[in-house]
């Protein structure tokens, strides 16, 4: 690498040192790291606009020497040249000799394998070489031994992946984006609706601006690094901010300036512990800022300043809060809140066209013909339900089945079982009792699943990404489902399900399944994929999963486990239902409804007068007039008038007589049609024709046919 290039290099390291010594709270920060963004990609450009072979030297330095058992990973330009930069001037000939004294190779046979290379795979690997030259010389000024560790990490991927000529993909203990739910910025989102959702619209529109405007701060923030955090007195404080430091490093703040790694906003993939950990030092920090920069800024954005220090305020009673709703996986907002939001829209749909409103109303009164029943005779049948002494006459003919997961219940209420969702864990102490679930449920499916390695049931039921819901009963695990959430594609892959053998038939997989229904919709996952083999798809059957796929392909393809001989299966859940209460709601619902229809019964067996206007000479009167109709429910129903669609055959008579003549010549050859082929014979039924007045028969029709 060129004194030149050095120079030009570092850009990563250099805005992270200037925010760092200068502090957060003015706008060099920002200003620097756009300025260190804009240079590198300024680079880049000058890099792809070289020569093409120019390039090929560019990145034969980067190459694996194509000759055979040559370990030279890269062509060192020679010495007399190797002031000369090839970005600016120095473009060597492609005979020259390799510096590596163990190679001594020409340049030609370090670029053999880029013969067929196009323009942009090229510009692609020049843009990796930049961003591990920026990092190399960041590893090199970095004093931080934790930050200097991932820069060193970062480097020898991209380094590896230019030689392979691949992807870089960051696989390891730091997991996978996003680290936790709900995220930082669903939960500002959350706060804002919780705090500021009964306000007007355009003050509630100026609490989003203000709450937007932090997360644009939190997302261009440095952090300062573990060694720094005095403020850490905890041993898991320190071990979750190292953590969370490195997963941001490696995913968000590298990736800003080096864009051949994936970039991810760290509002997006960190949740309440790194929010936590830095809100501190940050809302001291933007409150400085605030007083600094106010002056300085326009009227419209010195508004918001003003409040910006009243929203830190009142978010940090809810970062710190255990019981803050914000943080639930399942906010809503509250029965007043969603009346002033309706009120908000009805106040802004009243500007628009009428042609709308007729509309709507229109529906609302179709819709209103249905008549609904009041609460007070809800409420009388439920009483009656719930009274001791009931039981409807069609259940004492017809027992009701119990469902299948009504015993499991019965039992969990008794608390002689118990559910938990129990996992292996690398960034937290795991329980004992968790690590002897486990052992347990690792027992019961190898036991009950034999056709799966023992290996590679134990490497997925250990592994920090997967969790298992345990069936415990009398203290040790009896069955389970292991699973894996893929929360970014939104949908949970089943891997294991098994009871034990000696606890099956008793509605145990059924509750099983329930359990992780309702725990997956909590958590906002709405889809179940599973590899059923011959055996279990009844059981997944069942539980409500179908071979019919309704998930996109490339959402699922690459992540899920797939399995020869076995049978996908998919199950998509309803977030509002609580699947554990879904058998017992249904059966009361039916139970409400016989019991109405009864009421409803016992209020129309009421024995009305017989009609006696028609003995007064009325002819006629109508229909909703007649006692007793309307109690039984009958309503007037208003027809539309419909206007006959002329057929393509009543316009031509020969059409027509053709269309006929198949119909009745069916009709003739069915074999049913023997008593009507030709009229009755009086000889043998003498009186046939003293009660059929109009008779008629398929000859006849047959000849009415050809005489038109």
């Amino acid at each position: 690498m060129s004194e030149n290039q050095k120079n030009q290099n570092g850009e990563v390291k250099q805005e992270k040192s200037d925010s760092n010594h200068g502090g957060n709270s003015s706008g060099a920060q920002e200003t620097t790291r756009q300025d260190s963004i804009e240079r590198i990609m300024m680079r880049k450009q000058k890099v792809y606009q070289l020569p093409r072979n120019q390039k090929l030297t560019k990145l034969s330095m980067y190459s694996s020497c194509q000759a055979n058992e040559c370990r030279c990973s890269g062509w060192k330009t020679p010495e007399e040249n190797r002031h000369k930069d090839v970005e600016v001037d120095y473009c060597p000939d492609f005979a020259e000799e390799c510096r590596n004294p163990n190679c001594k190779h020409s340049l030609e046979t370090h670029i053999q394998h880029l013969g067929d290379i196009t323009e942009e795979q090229m510009n692609e690997l020049l843009g990796a070489i930049v961003d591990v030259e920026n990092l190399y010389m960041s590893m090199l000024r970095e004093t931080d031994t934790d930050t200097k560790k991932v820069y060193a990490y970062l480097f020898r991927l991209l380094r590896q992946c230019i030689l392979t000529r691949t992807q870089a993909v960051i696989r390891g203990p730091l997991g996978d984006p996003p680290f936790e739910q709900p995220s930082i910025s669903k939960a500002v989102t959350n706060f804002v609706m919780h705090k500021y959702g009964h306000l007007h619209q355009a003050e509630l529109d100026s609490m989003t601006d203000v709450a937007k405007t932090f997360l644009h701060c939190l997302n261009h923030w440095n952090f300062e690094a573990p060694s720094a955090r005095q403020d850490l007195v905890s041993q898991e404080d320190v071990s979750n901010y190292k953590i969370n430091y490195t997963r941001w490093l490696v995913f968000c703040h590298v990736p800003a300036f080096c864009s051949s790694l994936r970039h991810f906003e760290t509002s997006v993939v960190f949740g309440r512990t790194l929010l936590k950990a830095v809100y501190q030092y940050v809302y001291q920090q933007l409150l400085m800022r605030c007083k600094i920069e106010r002056d300085r800024m326009p009227p419209e954005k010195r508004i918001m300043l003003t409040q910006l220090p009243k929203f830190l305020e009142a978010l940090k009673q809810e970062v710190v809060n255990e019981d803050s709703p914000i943080w639930s996986p399942n906010f809503k907002p509250t029965s007043s809140l969603l009346l002033h939001k309706t009120k908000r829209q009805h106040e802004g749909s009243s500007l628009s066209g009428t042609g709308k409103k007729m509309g709507d109303a229109k529906r609302y009164k179709k819709e209103s013909d249905c008549e609904d029943l009041s609460d007070d005779v809800v409420a009388r049948a439920l009483k009656r339900i719930n009274d001791s002494n009931y039981s409807s006459r069609a259940e004492v003919v017809f027992p009701p089945n119990a469902p299948r997961d009504e015993a499991a219940k019965a039992e969990e209420n008794r608390r002689e079982i118990e559910f938990h969702v129990v996992g292996n864990s690398l960034t937290k102490p795991v329980t004992k009792q968790s690590m002897l679930w486990l052992l347990g449920l690792h027992s019961v499916f190898a036991h009950q699943l034999p056709g799966m390695p023992r290996e590679y049931i134990s490497q997925l039921v250990f592994d920090p990404k997967h969790k298992t819901l345990a069936l415990i009963k009398e203290g040790r695990p009896i069955g389970g489902i292991c699973f894996r959430t893929f929360v970014s594609q939104g949908f949970t892959e089943i891997v294991f399900c098994a009871v034990t053998s000696s606890e099956q038939v008793k509605g145990y997989g059924t509750h099983l399944m329930n359990h992780l229904k309702d725990y997956s919709t909590q958590r906002g996952i709405k889809h179940f994929l599973t590899y059923a083999d011959e055996f279990a798809i009844g059981y997944f059957k069942k539980q409500g999963f179908s071979k019919d796929i309704k998930v996109a392909r490339h959402v699922y393809a690459g992540y899920i486990k797939e399995y020869e001989g076995a049978t996908l299966m998919h199950c998509e859940l309803h977030p509002s239902l609580i699947y554990t209460q879904f058998s017992s709601v249904i059966r009361k619902q039916k139970e409400i409804v016989k019991e109405l229809i009864t009421q409803r019964q016992q209020e129309v067996q009421k024995v009305h007068p017989g009609l006696t206007c028609f003995k007064e000479g009325v002819r006629s009167i109508p229909i909703e007039s007649i006692p007793g109709l309307r109690e039984v429910g009958w309503r007037p129903t208003f027809r539309a008038q419909r206007t006959a669609r002329p057929l393509e055959e009543s316009a031509d008579p020969d059409k027509l007589a053709n269309s006929l003549s198949g119909v009745l010549l069916a009709v003739r050859q069915h074999t049913a049609a023997w008593p009507f082929l030709k009229p009755v014979n009086q000889a043998e039924v003498p009186d046939y024709y003293d009660h059929i007045k109009y008779p008629m028969d398929l000859k006849t029709m047959n000849e009415r046919l050809k005489n038109k």
